[in-house]
């Protein structure tokens, strides 16, 4: 190792990845700062660099060591390992120990870790990198514990001038802003830290800016969880709670009052009953389908638009869906939406700590176009359970159905593979690994899928859609009010499939019309004005003000992807409340009996209800859209967000992988 360069050693024996591999996002966009993951073969850890042990955690899980060189290595093993208490590891070191590159420093039990539902995975960072690197070279692959896994340069003069020193002032600094801006002793009940966060129980939690929070010179992030207010500082976190607590004064750090609150916040959080099951479930379900979601939305926002300005040109532009210049921009309007398994398996499989590249190419393998074919072509030899039944696998009839456009089944593919790769590892030899693993979980998960999770949709949405024909053929008005507002909803699973060949049939006879495509339009309007009301009522955070104004405006081009999955599912309410003007947009088209003679829906599609026959259809569509607007914007305005929503929002995809 020269003197300009770091060598970063193996913790454990296993399969080396680069941190943006690392299934934490926290970790992954370096928010800690560089460094390297590693899924171990074994549980025994040693140290990657020598130098001082500065930082251990209570829980055991993780290990602070400051080189010589001034560099602060952070080994965290494992993720979300903290709630497991210590448990699965043992620590064969202490505070203020020097150590050894490559000397054993404890365990880790994989086994203990993978049956509480936790990852593995070994993380390695440099926690003040900003300080004292240049740059890192991480050897991927299989590695044994104790070989170089990373070599970093140094910024050389940075690193000499960090040799042992603790600036006092500095964390003064960031302790004196830090309280201010939470309000100061008169809103503080307590204070604690753990490895890297300074934890405030405040009385008042809408006091605080975050933006103004994070800009704070030693503060890395802001998050709000568990009725805690939680500043981001990284590993020099106890210098700056000494300087907190120095400031405030030794009764704002009392353990036994905060050991109260914490057990009643945590009683709250694991509410044991059915009810609180269930939310819990819903809510993380939410949560995996909108964080797979928003890296495509701006893709799925831009297409929305995109095929709105062809709807516009081919109506009154002259351009003819014939034309050359029409295929060639509708691909590329469509490519997203056509493409979307095999982008939202990548995106789901870095959400839940998958191969993203594998579960991509499942998605790829669903929308095969010769499994397309199986579906398209409409050839069906019989049926079971009520699904038509148009292949076999191994002499096995099954129903392949439509998987283009589709989020759910990649959604359940990517939570699959996330449980079918640890197995695999467990016991095909590491030799094997790199050509069988992907081959086994391939077929595993792709015949799963393909065979079973498919036709499970098909038979719900066939379900569905008998539920829908009987519903407007018993009351329209009735008819309006439950599937302008459960549409939607339908849409999240992608059950709304089963809608679209009644309203096919519908229209494709001469002179066809469709009611309730009438009503499926309603509901993408008020997708998009419940977003407009976001844009509206949001004034600091930039960037969904920015995003919420795309995805009305492709909302109104018909395309509600980017509203519900950007915005409107993200804070809850405002799709309730979206959907609650939905309901009342459709009760209203249901007693005006508004029609409509085209496929095209929502602002963008009126052209669709204009009828020589039905003359009063046109404004009466325009009657319902003004309810529409005017209902799901008012009651999102009101009741469905607030400013403070997207604040915490902001840092929850953070708040829970620190493994604190």
């Amino acid at each position: 190792m020269s003197k300009d360069k770091l060598d970063l050693l193996a913790p454990a024996n296993g399969l080396l990845m680069p941190i943006t591999d690392v299934p934490d996002p926290v970790f992954s966009q370096k928010t800690m700062g560089e460094g390297f993951g590693i899924d171990p073969d074994d549980g025994q850890i040693v140290s990657p660099v020598s130098g001082r042990v500065v930082m251990l955690a209570d829980t055991k899980h993780a290990i602070g060591i400051r080189t010589d060189d001034g560099a602060e290595v952070l080994i965290h093993l494992g993720i979300d390992t903290v709630e497991l208490n210590g448990a699965p590891f043992e620590i064969d070191t202490s505070m203020d120990t020097a150590v050894k590159a490559g000397e054993g420093i404890g365990s880790m039990n994989l086994d203990q870790i993978r049956a509480a539902g936790k990852k593995t995975t070994i993380i390695v960072v440099i926690t003040n990198t900003n300080d004292v690197v240049n740059g890192i070279t991480v050897n991927q692959g299989e590695v044994r514990s104790g070989d170089v896994a990373a070599t970093v340069d140094l910024k050389a003069s940075q690193a000499e001038a960090n040799k042992g020193k603790v600036n006092k002032n500095k964390y003064a600094e960031t302790a004196a802003e830090v309280l201010a801006e939470v309000g100061g002793p008169d809103n503080i009940n307590s204070v604690i830290h753990c490895i890297t966060r300074l934890r405030f129980y405040l009385k008042d939690e809408s006091i605080p800016d975050d933006d103004t929070v994070r800009q704070t010179p030693g503060v890395l992030d802001v998050a709000r969880a568990g009725g805690q207010y939680q500043v981001v500082i990284g590993q020099t976190v106890g210098d700056v709670y000494d300087e907190v607590i120095a400031q405030l004064g030794p009764g704002f750090g009392n353990a036994e009052g905060t050991a109260k609150i914490m057990a009643e916040t945590t009683a709250a959080a694991q509410d044991k009953s059915l009810w609180g099951r269930t939310k819990r479930g819903a809510s993380n379900l939410i949560g995996v389908i909108t964080g797979s979601m928003m890296p495509v939305i701006g893709l799925l926002a831009a297409s929305g638009i995109l095929k709105g300005i062809m709807t516009i040109l081919t109506t009154w532009g002259g351009v003819s869906t014939t034309s050359q210049t029409y295929v060639i921009i509708n691909a590329m309007g469509d490519a997203t939406f056509y493409f979307l398994p095999i982008l939202v398996g990548f995106t789901a499989a870095q959400k839940l700590g998958a191969n993203p590249v594998i579960v991509a190419i499942i998605g790829a393998f669903l929308i095969y176009p010769s499994l397309v074919s199986i579906y398209t072509s409409g050839k069906f030899t019989g049926t079971m359970l009520g699904m038509g039944i148009n292949s076999n696998f191994f002499g096995i009839p099954v129903h392949i159905p439509q998987y283009t456009y589709s989020i759910f089944p990649m959604i359940f593919a990517a939570w699959m593979a996330s449980k079918v790769e640890p197995w695999i590892k467990k016991w095909m030899p590491v030799v094997l690994r790199m050509i069988f693993s992907p081959l086994v979980e391939i077929f595993l998960v792709g015949i799963t899928v393909l065979v079973v999770v498919g036709p499970i949709i098909t038979l719900v949405s066939t379900g569905i859609s008998d539920a829908l024909q009987w519903v407007l053929s018993s009351n329209l008005i009735l008819a309006g009010l439950i599937i302008g507002g459960l549409y939607q909803v339908l849409v999240i699973f992608g059950l709304h499939w089963a809608v679209i060949p009644i309203i096919s049939a519908e229209l494709s006879v001469p002179g066809g019309h469709s009611l309730l495509n009438a009503i499926v339009s309603v509901t993408m309007i008020a997708q998009g004005a419940g977003a407009l009301a976001v844009w509206a009522k949001t004034r600091k955070n930039k960037d969904l003000k920015g995003l919420a104004m795309s995805a009305a405006i492709s909302a109104a081009a018909g395309i509600t992807e980017p509203a519900m999955y950007g915005v409107n599912l993200k804070y809850g309410r405002v799709f309730i409340t979206s959907s609650i003007g939905a309901a009342i947009g459709g009760l209203v088209n249901g007693f005006l009996h508004v029609d409509m003679y085209g496929f095209t829906g929502s602002l963008i599609g009126f052209p669709s209800f204009a009828s020589a026959s039905n003359p009063n259809n046109f404004m009466n569509f325009w009657i319902v859209a003004a309810v529409t607007i005017v209902a799901a914007f008012t009651l999102t305005y009101l009741f469905g967000y607030k400013e403070g929503d997207s604040l915490k929002a902001k840092t929850a995809p953070k708040k829970r992988h620190l493994g604190e």
